[in-house]
């Protein structure tokens, strides 16, 4: 059996009142050491593309109408739409993007790059029946 040099007993003699002054500090060193919260991770991982973008179609090839401005939105590394047409794609830390869009028997996918608050890229799809391809820019609002 182990033999202490001390009693037992010298250590429940601690002084309470001292102790309990050191409570409120001991509690603010818990709190600080207490991982971020899912709240604050989420703010973390939130993209630097985040925001609502306006993207105007223009037709280089087919008989497409040039000029139609849609608006996307970017959440992360998600797009997707901000009305009007089925929106779906991506975009990485790089700012490539990979867009899919389609609105009722028309459909399109495109591709290009987000930098800042701006971005451009090529598009090809059948719109109202026509094979068409064409560029896109972007601003963010």
């Amino acid at each position: 059996m182990t033999r202490f040099q001390q009693p037992i007993a010298r250590f429940s003699a601690l002084p309470g009142r001292r102790t309990l002054r050191w409570l409120p500090i001991l509690a603010v060193f818990a709190a600080m050491a207490v991982p971020p919260s899912a709240d604050a991770a989420t703010r973390r991982r939130a993209g630097v593309y985040d925001g609502i973008w306006n993207v105007v179609f223009a037709t280089t090839r087919g008989n497409c109408s040039s000029g139609y401005s849609v608006p996307f939105t970017v959440r992360g590394s998600r797009v997707s739409s901000a009305g009007g047409g089925r929106v779906s794609g991506s975009v990485n830390r790089a700012g490539a993007v990979a867009v899919r869009v389609s609105v009722g028997a028309s459909r399109a996918s495109g591709g290009g790059r987000l930098v800042g608050s701006y971005g451009a890229g090529s598009w090809r799809g059948i719109i109202t029946g026509d094979y068409c391809s064409g560029t896109w820019q972007a601003t963010r609002s």
